[in-house]
């Protein structure tokens, strides 16, 4: 298959790469391998929605220990003109300019409109979206603050990664402890917007519930990408119109 003939996009999120043990991580990563292959070979784009490592941090001079693989990964993409779009979530919740400037992975935060082959996509992580939950929205305000970033890239690279870490781990708690509220308020999300405006799929992840709904009208769908931290591998593919969400 020719360059010009790949059509499929591919969608992924929550991946939490760092979080686990030893043995899950080294899988988690060969099988990240065996995605990218086929995206290689038949895709044209990949979107990555959020929290996809565990943690990040960017100095100006030097790049954290533990994820080279998975860089050199997505920059093995990019040279295979695959196009790498970088959605940042509640873990890696600030990018910085590696990904844009060394890799060509473009980064974004918040909510974006997409018009993929004639549809209308809303896509995010989903973190902070809908009523509720201030003490989180003010928490992401001021973790990307960026005289707040310019403080801690100060700090000894040691220091700074493991007050990331610390702020991975509060971000995991201080998430809603009432699963059917964090699986209903992403779906009442896509359900207000639909409401205002037309489109055809809201994507994200965030609550790592896994499944395809029928939004109210009929003809709009909300998408939860799910994660791959609790021993499955799923991910979304668009493809010829339809959207399907796949387990590799």
């Amino acid at each position: 298959m020719t360059i010009s003939e790949k059509r499929a996009i591919y969608f992924i999120s929550d991946l939490h790469l760092g979080l686990q043990d030893e043995t899950s991580e080294q899988l988690k990563m060969e099988n990240l391998e065996r995605l990218f292959a086929i995206i290689k070979a038949e895709g044209r784009s990949l979107y990555m929605l959020g929290d996809i490592m565990d943690y990040w941090m960017e100095f100006r001079h030097l790049i954290p220990k533990g994820f080279t693989r998975f860089l050199c990964m997505l920059n093995d993409l990019v040279r295979h003109n695959v196009e790498v779009v970088y959605v940042a979530g509640n873990h890696d919740f600030y990018l910085g300019r590696y990904f844009d400037d060394e890799l060509g992975v473009k980064t974004l935060y918040g909510v974006h409109e997409l018009l993929l082959d004639g549809q209308k996509f809303i896509v995010a992580h989903g973190d902070g979206l809908g009523k509720g939950d201030i003490g989180y929205k003010l928490f992401a305000r001021l973790v990307r603050n960026r005289f707040n970033l310019a403080l801690l890239s100060g700090f000894h690279p040691d220091l700074a990664i493991g007050l990331m870490k610390m702020l991975s781990q509060f971000s995991r708690k201080h998430k809603h402890t009432d699963r059917v509220f964090e699986i209903n308020r992403l779906l009442q999300v896509a359900e207000l917007l639909v409401a205002e405006q037309k489109f055809d799929y809201f994507v994200c992840g965030h609550n790592h519930v896994k499944g395809i709904t029928e939004l109210s009208n009929g003809t709009s769908r909300y998408v939860n990408l799910g994660t791959w931290i609790d021993g499955t591998l799923p991910y979304g593919v668009f493809d010829n119109g339809v959207f399907q969400l796949r387990e590799l």
